[in-house]
């Protein structure tokens, strides 16, 4: 009997030690609160005329991951009368060991550390810039871990691979963290 229940106390250590060791990845910013309203300096509305994309940075990353993906989007907008949203940043092949991306990543197609970015207008970050005539828009910045690195390359056409990537993903994540900011144009 006490060989049976010793056997049921490490199996239930072990379940236990498993959940304790398994906690969901994080992601975080200084810059704004998470659902709170997005500073003018990271948007379209910026009194130095360019946005600066937000220092992000990421914690409790699964064990194995090879690579991150970070896609910044505004969910409040439909195009084309489909399921689409509004892309404003997707950078994927982020190496597996970094645990932040920092404030005002330059634009162009590949950054030092080899990832590469897009958006829907420019290479690179595009801040929020909902109207100033309607409601806050949702800005959901979505982090996955990856236990693969993309071999893919930037396109012309971003909402292409936008697709792309998100193909190349399936099946490979690991892990995923969200953070939403809000935003419209002042009055």
């Amino acid at each position: 009997m006490k060989k049976y229940l010793a056997t049921i106390a490490l199996l239930l250590s072990t379940i236990a030690l498993s959940f304790a060791q398994s906690k969901p990845m994080r992601l975080t910013t200084t810059a704004f609160a998470d659902g709170g309203l997005i500073p003018l300096k990271y948007t379209q509305a910026s009194t130095t005329g360019a946005a600066v994309s937000p220092e992000l940075t990421w914690s409790d990353v699964p064990a194995g991951t090879q690579s991150f993906v970070l896609w910044m989007h505004d969910v409040d907008l439909a195009l084309n009368k489909n399921m689409d949203d509004n892309l404003h940043w997707l950078v994927w092949n982020i190496p597996g060991t970094a645990t932040s991306l920092a404030e005002n990543i330059p634009a162009g197609p590949k950054l030092a550390d080899g990832s590469y970015q897009v958006s829907n207008a420019v290479v690179g970050y595009r801040g929020p810039g909902a109207a100033a005539s309607g409601p806050l828009h949702h800005y959901v910045f979505e982090l996955f871990a990856l236990d693969i690195k993309l071999d893919e390359k930037a396109a012309d056409k971003p909402l292409e691979t936008k697709l792309n990537i998100f193909k190349l993903m399936q099946g490979h994540i690991i892990g995923k963290a969200a953070y939403v900011g809000l935003f419209h144009r002042p009055q």
